[in-house]
């Protein structure tokens, strides 16, 4: 039988029920529009993946202290306001299958929450006095951004190498995760190397975990993302990228020119989906994929033994083997 969250989340159960009561705490305002939006997030969070990475990276190297539920709080509001940013930015009315922020209160107000949940995960740290939680934390925001940044450059030029495609996954996800396995190590104390290698396995898992969605749009599992999102949206992937550096000159214009001028065409989307498939491109994400998960899991394995170390293997084999 597959793994479920259920399983792998074993060792820290009644720490994640804490920090639950604890950041629905945090999330209240006096303010009742505000307040009835934080329970609306409260209500819709997903299968809450970061705060694990967290609370497991802490029990693998110390006591799980209330320095660690600030710290996972402080990644899950900086993180939830960067979302709802996005949402506004992409014009996007859905997340995870619920309404989003800016479809049910207005892009105005969507901002002004973002902004609120921002100014909650500084004051946490700051109140508390956790300028190292708050440092890592704000470094992978401010990659975020940058990644973001970065791709939305060359999704203009279509001009994306393996490498920069890397630097963007690194940026714009791997970074979080790394935090979290920073945060994690750093709020129980332990010295400044211990946390650079947990912030370096996390960032071998972020980078799996990119190229596990990025596989999704090539309909490799079943999932709630539509078949060539990243496409029609001319992001480009780890598949389309090893599949254009394959082609004839011929053949690559051809498939660049459907990104930048039909890619609303399902037609056509689907030309390129089978042109990447034909040309060995989801082989060679998926074994990149592999690649980084088996560094990872070898960079676990010099941590000290213990079950928290056996669910954390377990959370890396659930973000690659995870179906959406």
């Amino acid at each position: 039988m597959p793994l479920t969250v259920a399983d792998i989340q074993a060792p820290i159960a009644a720490e994640m029920e804490l920090f639950e009561q604890k950041f629905r705490g945090q999330m209240k305002s006096e303010v009742m529009l505000l307040d009835q939006i934080m329970k609306y997030i409260v209500k819709r969070k997903g299968k809450q993946l970061r705060p694990m990475f967290v609370f497991l990276t802490a029990g693998v190297f110390g006591k799980i202290t209330e320095a660690t539920y600030r710290g996972a709080s402080l990644i899950e509001l900086l993180h939830t306001a960067t979302l709802v940013h996005d949402d506004v930015v992409d014009d996007s009315n859905y997340r995870r299958g619920f309404f989003s922020i800016n479809a049910l209160w207005k892009n105005k107000i969507a901002v002004l929450v973002g902004d609120y949940l921002l100014s909650r995960g500084l004051l946490l740290s700051i109140d508390n006095g956790d300028f190292e939680l708050l440092q890592l934390v704000s470094r992978a925001v401010r990659e975020l951004s940058e990644g973001e940044l970065l791709q939305i450059e060359k999704a203009r030029r279509l001009d994306i190498t393996e490498d920069v495609y890397y630097e963007i996954i690194r940026q714009k996800t791997a970074s979080l995760i790394a935090a979290c396995c920073a945060v994690g190590a750093r709020s129980v104390g332990v010295a400044q190397e211990i946390v650079e290698q947990a912030r370096i396995f996390g960032e071998k898992v972020g980078i799996a975990f990119q190229i596990k969605d990025d596989l999704f749009d090539y309909g490799t599992a079943e999932v709630g993302k539509p078949l060539g999102i990243d496409i029609k949206e001319k992001k480009m992937t780890l598949p389309l990228i090893f599949a254009l550096n394959k082609a004839g000159f011929l053949e690559k214009r051809r498939i660049i020119n459907i990104i930048k001028n039909e890619s609303e065409n399902p037609k056509k989307v689907d030309e390129v989906i089978r042109f990447v498939k034909s040309s060995g491109g989801i082989e060679y994400a998926t074994e990149a994929m592999n690649h980084y998960v088996a560094e990872a899991q070898t960079l676990l394995n010099s941590f000290p033994d213990s079950p928290y170390r056996k669910s954390l293997h377990q959370l890396v084999q659930y973000t690659i083997e995870r179906s959406k």
